[in-house]
């Protein structure tokens, strides 16, 4: 089946040009747009997409203020942000809001199509240079709850880059059981997002930068 993918832009001529090469791959399904934060929030309670490629600068509402209530509201979407902007003010914002991957414009159609099929399997992908530039400003969890020793394992495959499917084959479990362990790591770490669990695992020595 193919993954669903919403796009939002305030720029009608960049959804057209995603669209069109989107297109191409019978693997993904274009089911919306947006103009902006507030209509992607709506589009996406009513399309339910897989995958959200999300702008950042925009009128109405921007994309880090869409993320974060997009986050809370329908934590199974995952989202990409796509912007012009390579600024540690907004590589820091997008992913504490909860996106799972941050990609410029200028990327290349089949590393957009890589990264949307990677978001979908839930894989986050680090690449040394962003989690250099995110290291420091992890949180520590607020919560004092420790992770089971199954949790613990689940998320130091999610950090090493594991997609769900992978994470069910290493550990012999489900899908959904994988799916279940993240949720409650995440609740749990009080983090929004699948790269927050993943930089933080870095950070304590879970696993090595370039694993």
């Amino acid at each position: 089946m193919a993954i669903r993918v919403m796009l939002v832009d305030d720029h009608s001529v960049v959804r057209q040009g995603l669209r069109m090469f989107l297109s191409l791959d019978s693997e993904l399904a274009v089911v919306g747009e947006a103009a902006n934060g507030q209509e992607a929030i709506e589009a996406a309670h009513r399309l339910r997409p897989d995958v959200i490629l999300m702008d950042l600068l925009m009128p109405v509402m921007d994309g880090i203020a869409a993320i974060e209530i997009l986050r809370r509201e329908l934590p199974d979407i995952e989202i990409i942000a796509l912007t012009s902007v390579l600024e540690d003010e907004k590589v820091i914002g997008a992913v504490r809001a909860g996106a799972i991957g941050y990609l410029l414009k200028d990327t290349q159609a089949d590393e957009l199509n890589r990264a949307i099929k990677a978001a979908a399997a839930g894989q986050v992908q680090l690449s040394p240079q962003a989690a250099a530039r995110l290291m420091r400003e992890v949180r520590a969890p607020e919560s004092h709850e420790t992770l089971t020793e199954r949790e613990t394992d689940v998320l130091r495959l999610l950090a090493k880059g594991y997609a769900n499917k992978e994470i069910a084959q290493e550990l012999i479990i489900g899908e959904k059981t994988v799916k279940t362990h993240v949720s409650n790591i995440l609740a749990k770490l009080n983090v929004p997002s699948r790269t927050q669990a993943a930089l933080y695992a870095v950070r304590i020595g879970m696993v090595d930068v370039a694993a």
